[in-house]
């Protein structure tokens, strides 16, 4: 239960609710464990007595005894139930609210399909717990209480025998339930390896047939889903015996008692009434304590799926806020790098970016170039801190990047990645990703600079033509005019382009060119480009190498002044 806690910790708001259905339970409860007195008297008022008149008011009692039984277990199961699903789904948006924020390199340690499973899985199983077996515990503890009293009430002599069997039948469900809650955890774990394999797979189909690796990839889930299996039928097998035992212990009372009872009505110390009341209560006992050992199960495994919980709600965020909501007020915003140093969390030992420094004029474009593994994409991810710099510090209006709050320092930025992301909407919806109040005129305007207009007024339904996960059936070229569109469309202060042409045709990179030659001056752009084209059309280039800036200046300075740039000029450039 203290492993639950956090999960309890989410009934907070529903607390009105949780009352009514803690009043139905008290209530069911009672009527149940009242129907054994109605038992007695029906026995030995009605039938013993040989009256008709008792014998219906006995019945008569029966059925309102029922009747409240009835209308409770109704009032009870929709308010449990309710409280579960609404527990569950805050639940799931704590998690995906907490984890939406946390910096990327989290999602570098931890495989998004596995997250995946824990928000779906976990949270699924915990809204069975909270709208069901919380509820039949609870229930049941009650009867449990409720009936081993009417034990006592109606035969002492009998009760010491329900009394002395108790030990032994909660012993097996402390020793086992310690081992099942283990088992839980790993069974929810390997089902995790089994969603993120088939994730994986999907989600790069074209790669898995393109290289006819589908019968390897089926002998690998085939050993991911034995693993999962074997560890759900050892938990399933010690469930099965912690039931067995339970049952076999709790029945054997009970057929002590049914010898012993038998006894007393024989020889006139108890009438049958009496005796008809004890066993059904003794039955009541023996099956509260039958369901608590199969509900202790599923809290066990409910222990396990909080923990994988709680774990992602409790990972920090090594990216902090800044105090600083809004930028400068200044139309145009230059930016300084001043002697940054940065390592990958992941690879403390290797320096991506060494003492980086170097000043971007308000309106400027600059280019930079350099080897893969240069430190290029390394710099767009800080300058928008999805890491934050080990040394030195960047500067936007003076003011460093760590002062200002996360948004509105990336609404800074209008970013287009060397590989396209497109996200399951509209095509609208996709353009409008960071303004969702943009109007027409802004989504044509960007669309027209993309160079992305004609191709999308030809799509079935134009702006509203749905897109599949990723933009599935759009090219690569055509995803990728989206994703500039996508970063123009707020006018950003600075365009952040990383290989964003790389993916189209000849034609479209020359209009895109035209479309960036048109925005100089207007907005600060960074660009990482290989082509020609591209580089030249650029204020100044940024020559990097094994994280450090070696050489600064236009296209013609370069070639003359820095031997890496002139030979990479002649491999990447000649034609």
């Amino acid at each position: 239960m203290r492993r639950l806690r956090p999960a309890f910790s989410f009934l907070r708001p529903y607390v009105p609710q949780v009352v009514i259905a803690s009043i139905a339970l008290i209530v069911t409860a009672s009527a149940t464990l009242s129907l054994g007195q109605g038992i007695r008297l029906v026995i030995d008022s009605g039938f013993a007595s040989g009256e008709v008149a008792l014998l219906n008011q006995s019945l008569s009692l029966f059925v309102a005894f029922i009747a409240v039984l009835t209308v409770g277990t109704f009032i009870r199961f929709y308010f449990v139930s309710w409280v579960g699903e609404r527990v569950s789904a805050d639940i799931r948006l704590a998690v995906f609210n907490h984890l939406v924020h946390l910096h990327p390199g989290f999602f570098e340690a931890n495989a998004p399909s596995e997250i995946q499973s824990r928000v779906t899985t976990d949270t699924t199983l915990l809204q069975t717990v909270i709208g069901s077996s919380v509820s039949i515990a609870l229930r049941n503890i009650l009867m449990f209480l409720g009936g081993m009293v009417l034990l006592v009430v109606t035969n002492t002599k009998l009760s010491l025998i329900v009394l002395a069997s108790v030990p032994f039948v909660v012993m097996p469900v402390v020793f086992f339930g310690r081992r099942v809650r283990s088992l839980s955890r790993a069974n929810q774990d390997r089902l995790a390896d089994v969603g993120s394999h088939v994730s994986e797979s999907f989600r790069h189909i074209k790669i898995v047939q393109a290289f006819n690796h589908q019968r390897a990839d089926i002998a690998e889930f085939g050993r991911v889903v034995d693993v999962a299996l074997a560890v759900a039928l050892q938990r399933v097998w010690l469930r099965a015996v912690l039931v067995a035992v339970v049952m076999l212990l709790v029945f054997g009372a009970v057929a002590t008692l049914l010898w012993v009872g038998g006894q007393d009505v024989l020889s006139g110390r108890t009438s049958p009434g009496d005796l008809a009341a004890f066993i059904f209560y003794a039955f009541i006992v023996a099956g509260s304590v039958g369901s608590i050992s199969e509900v202790w199960s599923d809290l066990q495994r409910a222990a396990g799926a909080t923990e994988r919980l709680v774990e992602l709600l409790e990972s920090p965020s090594e990216i902090e806020d800044g105090p600083i909501e809004t930028l400068p007020a200044i139309k145009a915003l230059d930016l300084t790098v001043k002697n940054v140093g940065f390592r990958y969390p992941s690879r403390p030992d290797q320096l991506v970016l060494n003492d980086l420094s170097f000043q971007v004029k308000p309106g400027e474009m600059v280019a930079l170039v350099g080897p893969s593994g240069a430190g290029k994409s390394t710099f767009f991810d800080v300058l928008q801190r999805f890491y934050d710099v080990d040394t030195g510090g960047i500067l936007i209006g003076g003011i460093d990047t760590r002062e200002f709050s996360l948004h509105a320092l990336r609404s800074a930025f209008g970013f287009v990645p060397q590989t396209s992301s497109m996200f399951s909407g509209t095509v609208r919806d996709n353009l409008t990703y960071a303004q969702p109040s943009a109007s027409d005129e802004q989504v044509s305007r960007a669309l027209k600079l993309a160079n992305a207009k004609i191709f999308v007024d030809a799509l079935p339904h134009g702006l509203q033509t749905m897109l599949g996960e990723d933009g599935v059936g759009l090219s690569g070229g055509q995803r990728q005019r989206l994703a500039i569109a996508r970063a123009l469309i707020t006018e950003p202060a600075f365009l952040l382009l990383d290989e964003a042409t790389s993916a189209l045709d000849a034609e479209s990179e020359q209009s895109i060119r035209k479309s960036v030659e048109a925005l100089k001056g207007q907005t600060t752009i960074l660009v990482i480009a290989h082509r020609l084209s591209t580089v030249r059309q650029a204020d100044r280039i940024l020559v990097f190498a094994e994280g450090e800036l070696i050489a600064s200046g236009t296209h013609a300075e370069l070639v003359k002044d820095s031997e890496l740039y002139a030979r990479f000029a002649d491999i990447q450039f000649s034609s």
